[in-house]
């Protein structure tokens, strides 16, 4: 054995403990050069912000464009006040004057029929309601007339024309239709509904209800009668021909006995009296659509 050995061991322990102390205390460079590394990578990977593109901005009107349509609408928008107006004022002047003559008209419209009130209040709602039916029909020529003037501006030649040559005939057709209703279609239906409720019930008619069905049989008719206008206009616009009328006039039927059945009484009769002249109505409208387009086959070629 040698026996330097152990003394050998105990003079390198002191120097190898002083070696791994100073070993120790260096600073650990390679965990900062990590870190600094780790914290240099996401810098490097971040996106640069783009720059924004400039917004266009909206296209504004220029002040003449604006000048231009502010006046032309304001103008507009006055003329159709000014014919309301004037449609309004004539109304009241027609139902005022029809209010305080209703004694006048008042055996006319009842017809001599026996009608009871219910209420006070029932007697002044029968002559309002009767004074402003009476005053519309009267004031109906100058209401067209004031509409007339209204939309004549903006109107076609084409429309124009027809508007002017026919307007004699809306407001005859308007007549006729009110005429039939009163004089034909009214009492045929009220003597039937009458007799049928006598075979079991005492009828006692309100002036209220006698009102209502007045003017149920009367007005709505005086509008249906201007079909053949309708059927008119349309063609003149080039939307409807007379073929097209002749190809529908199965469904135009149904139409019609449908549109009959609504405007009506719930009666047959009442229902079979209006359905007959509205298909005649239909007749004419085909036979005055088929002239028109005949008379304006020669004009065109002409032109």
């Amino acid at each position: 054995m040698d026996p330097y050995s152990d003394q050998n061991r105990k003079n390198s322990n002191p120097l190898d403990k002083k070696a791994k102390d100073e070993e120790a205390a260096l600073p650990d460079h390679s965990a900062e050069t990590s870190s600094t590394e780790q914290q240099a990578v996401p810098e490097k990977l971040k996106p640069e912000p783009q720059p924004e593109e400039p917004r266009m901005p909206p296209p504004e009107e220029s002040k003449d464009e604006k000048a231009d349509a502010d006046p032309a609408l304001i103008e507009h928008l006055t003329d159709l006040r000014k014919q309301l107006i004037k449609s309004v004022v004539v109304f009241f002047i027609f139902f005022i004057a029809v209010f305080s003559t209703i004694n006048l008209w008042f055996p006319y419209v009842t017809r001599g029929y026996t009608l009871i009130v219910l209420s006070p209040l029932e007697v002044i709602s029968f002559y309002t309601t009767i004074s402003a039916a009476m005053a519309f029909g009267l004031s109906v020529p100058f209401v067209c007339h004031f509409l007339w003037q209204f939309v004549k501006p903006g109107l076609t030649q084409k429309e124009g024309r027809f508007l002017s040559l026919y307007s004699p005939a809306i407001l005859l057709l308007f007549v006729g239709g009110l005429a039939f209703g009163y004089y034909v279609v009214n009492p045929l239906s009220y003597n039937f509904l009458v007799k049928l409720g006598k075979m079991n019930f005492d009828v006692m008619i309100t002036a209220k209800e006698y009102a209502r069905f007045l003017l149920m049989t009367t007005m709505p008719i005086g509008l249906l009668f201007e079909l053949p206008i309708v059927a008119l206009f349309l063609s003149a616009i080039g939307i409807l021909t007379s073929e097209t009328m002749k190809k529908v006039r199965k469904w135009s039927y149904v139409t019609l006995g449908v549109v009959s059945a609504l405007i009506t009484p719930p009666d047959f009769l009442s229902q079979l009296i209006i359905l007959i002249p509205m298909i005649a109505l239909y007749e004419a409208s085909i036979f005055i659509v088929m002239k028109t387009e005949k008379r304006l086959v020669p004009d065109a070629d002409a032109s």
